[in-house]
C-alpha cells in the first residue's frame, strides 16, 4: 500500500486500547494519528498517562501523542478501533459512522443489532455486506462492525470447520478465561488469587447467542440465526492471557475422532481473508498431545490469531469432545477488529 490509512483508536488507555496500539506498531496498512482518552487525560502525552501493561514495550511513536477526547474528525481518520465499554460504545460509536468514520468495534453494544455485522473473516466474511443495509436504514456516510466476545471467538473457528463437514446439532462448552478478559485492574488480587469464579456477567448468554450469528446464513439483508443449540458455563481462572474452552458436540453425522481432526487441519479460509496482514497462519491448529493444548504454551501460536485445539475424544453424552484455546485480547479483541479492517479495505469498503 503506497499510502496507509490514518486510523484513530477509541480508549487507548484501556487493556485492549492498549492491545491496538501494540498491534498497529508497524502495521503495513494503518497508521495510528490519534488516540482517545477520558476527560481527564486530555491533551497530554499518551506516554504520560497511561499506564502500560503490555508484554512489549509502548511504541515510541505513541508516547508522545497527545490524547484527544472521541470526536470523529472524518478529515484526519478514516476509521476507528474501538476499545471503548459497552455503554460508552454505544453512544460514541454511532457519531463517528454517522460522520463518515468507520468503526471496527471490540464493544459488545451493537452485536445484536440486526444490521451489524459479528465478523470472523475466516469465518464469516460475506456478512460485511450487512454494512450496506446499516447505512441506508440509519442515514450514515460510514458503518460498524464488531468482533465477537473473546470467548465466542475460537469456539465459533473451530465450530465453523466441523459444521461445514459434519453438521452441528448441539454444543456443550465450558470456559476456563483469563483475568485480562476483565480489563484492567480487573479483579482484585483476594478475589481471584487461589480461586476459580464460576460467573462472568453475561458470557454465558453471548456464548449462546454470538456463535449462532456468525454461523448463520445471510440473506435478505439478515442474518438467519444457526439453529445449533449451545449450552454455555464460564469461569474466570488465575491466569493472564488465553480462553480455554472444553467443548462437546453432537453432529449431523457423527466423524470419528481422527476425521474431526482432520476436518479442522484442513479448514481454509474463504479466498477473501485468506493473505490479509492479521491473517492466521494456520487458522486451527490440532495438537494430539493429550495435554494440549495449555494456556501459557499456546496461546501465542500464530502471533495469537491461530485458534489451537486438542484432546478430541468421543464423548459418552455427546458424539465428540474437545479443547479449544484461543488469544483473548489478540485474536479475541484487538487482533480480531484488526483483521475486520483488513476485510473492510479488501472488499473496498474503507478506501486505500
Amino acid at each position: 500500500m503506497e499510502h496507509k490509512i490514518p486510523v484513530t483508536v477509541l480508549g487507548a488507555t484501556g487493556s485492549v486500547g492498549q492491545r491496538f496500539v501494540q498491534l498497529l506498531d508497524g502495521h503495513p496498512w494503518f497508521q495510528v494519528v490519534s488516540l482517545t482518552g477520558s476527560e481527564r487525560s486530555e491533551g497530554r502525552p499518551y506516554g504520560e498517562i497511561c499506564h502500560w501493561v503490555m508484554d512489549e514495550p509502548m511504541p515510541g511513536w505513541a508516547r508522545e501523542i497527545p490524547v484527544t477526547p472521541s470526536i470523529p474528525d472524518p478529515g484526519e481518520t478514516r476509521l476507528a478501533f474501538s476499545a471503548l465499554p459497552a455503554d460508552t460504545a454505544r453512544r460514541i460509536e454511532p457519531a463517528f459512522a454517522e460522520a463518515g468514520v468507520w468503526v471496527c468495534s471490540n464493544a459488545s453494544a451493537f452485536r445484536r443489532e440486526a444490521d451489524v455485522p459479528i465478523l470472523l473473516p475466516e469465518v464469516n466474511p460475506g456478512h460485511v455486506d450487512l454494512v450496506e443495509r446499516q447505512r441506508r436504514s440509519r442515514g450514515w456516510k460510514a458503518g460498524i462492525v464488531t468482533n465477537p466476545n473473546c470467548s465466542s471467538t475460537g469456539l465459533t473457528v473451530a465450530l465453523k470447520a466441523l459444521k461445514d463437514a459434519f453438521g452441528l446439532k448441539k454444543v456443550f462448552v465450558v470456559t476456563l478465561q483469563a483475568v485480562s478478559g476483565a480489563g484492567y485492574p480487573g479483579l482484585p488480587s483476594m478475589d481471584i488469587l487461589d480461586n476459580v469464579i464460576p460467573f462472568i456477567g453475561g458470557e454465558e448468554e453471548k456464548l449462546e447467542w454470538e456463535p449462532r450469528k456468525m454461523l448463520g446464513a445471510l440473506g435478505d439483508g439478515q442474518v438467519e440465526l444457526d439453529p445449533v443449540r449451545i449450552s454455555a458455563q464460564v469461569n474466570r481462572v488465575p491466569i493472564t492471557d488465553g480462553h480455554l474452552a472444553s467443548v462437546a458436540v453432537e453432529f449431523a453425522a457423527p466423524p470419528t475422532p481422527e476425521q474431526a481432526a482432520n476436518a479442522l487441519r484442513d479448514y481454509t479460509a474463504p479466498e477473501v481473508s485468506r493473505d490479509l496482514p492479521s491473517s492466521p497462519h494456520p487458522i486451527l491448529q490440532v495438537r494430539s498431545e493429550p495435554d494440549r493444548p495449555q494456556t501459557r504454551l499456546d496461546r501465542r501460536t500464530g502471533r495469537g490469531m491461530t485458534t489451537v485445539v486438542g484432546r478430541i475424544r468421543p464423548d459418552t453424552l455427546l458424539d465428540l469432545r474437545m479443547v479449544v484455546l484461543s488469544h483473548n485480547t489478540i485474536r479475541g479483541a484487538a487482533g480480531g477488529a484488526v483483521y475486520n479492517a483488513e476485510l473492510l479495505v479488501r472488499r473496498g469498503i474503507v478506501a486505500e
